[in-house]
């Protein structure tokens, strides 16, 4: 038996069992990515850009849209009681009913707060509107009054003027007018005319919102002729 001899050259059959050759990592790489990771990379390739592109621009924004923040931003501010009785509100308006639930209205050109509970407060220009049941009205006005918010009480003074629909009118230099009761008083000298004629006394009382009037101390009236019934 001869000896066998190994030249180092591969047999025919060993050529049938020789390894696949190896590619490449960066082309074997390519060919095992999946289409899920491929589109990935594909919207990566514009998300990023885009976003980029935007924070460029908020931080070139940034500065003006500080300033309109700043310049509209309104935020709430705390005030004291002690400050709170120094504010002044203008055009001012209050209203409710009195113990008969009949509606009445006080208005004033301005009203500033005085009292410790925010509930007295002084008027410039006052004005109070007063409906009565028959549908008639009873208006008062003023220079100066102060308002009784809890109390409904409002005392006027300087050129008080009272006004009926029926076609009555006085004039004093002050009154008191409960709200509640529809009730009015003064006790300085008064000046009237209506339909009736004209009178003069030293002060008057005002019941069930004008439908009685009584006027107190001297009085001096004026009849005009033709005016008094059975004459």
């Amino acid at each position: 038996m001869e000896p066998m001899v190994d030249s180092g050259k591969p047999s025919a059959g060993d050529k049938t069992r020789r390894a696949p050759r190896l590619l490449p990592f960066s082309q074997r790489r390519s060919t095992n990515l999946s289409p899920v990771y491929g589109r990935f990379v594909g919207f990566m390739r514009i998300l990023l850009p885009t976003i980029a592109t935007a924070l460029i621009v908020l931080v070139a924004l940034w500065p003006q849209l500080s300033d309109q923040q700043q310049r509209f931003a309104i935020s709430p501010t705390k005030i004291t009681q002690e400050a709170a009785r120094g504010l002044m509100m203008k055009n001012s308006v209050f209203s409710g009913v009195d113990r008969r639930k009949r509606p009445y209205t006080v208005t004033a050109d301005s009203a500033r707060i005085t009292g410790k509970n925010n509930a007295d407060l002084v008027l410039t220009e006052p004005k109070a509107d007063v409906l009565l049941k028959d549908g008639s009205w009873v208006a008062l006005t003023a220079r100066q009054g102060n308002y009784d918010r809890d109390n409904k009480l409002l005392q006027l003074r300087g050129a008080v003027n009272l006004f009926h629909d029926a076609g009555y009118e006085f004039q004093s230099e002050s009154a008191a007018v409960d709200l509640m009761a529809g009730d009015a008083q003064g006790t300085d000298p008064v000046r009237g005319q209506g339909p009736f004629g004209n009178i003069e006394a030293e002060g008057f009382v005002l019941r069930n919102r004008g439908a009685r009037i009584i006027f107190t101390g001297r009085a001096k009236l004026v009849l005009h002729p033709g005016q008094v019934k059975g004459k």
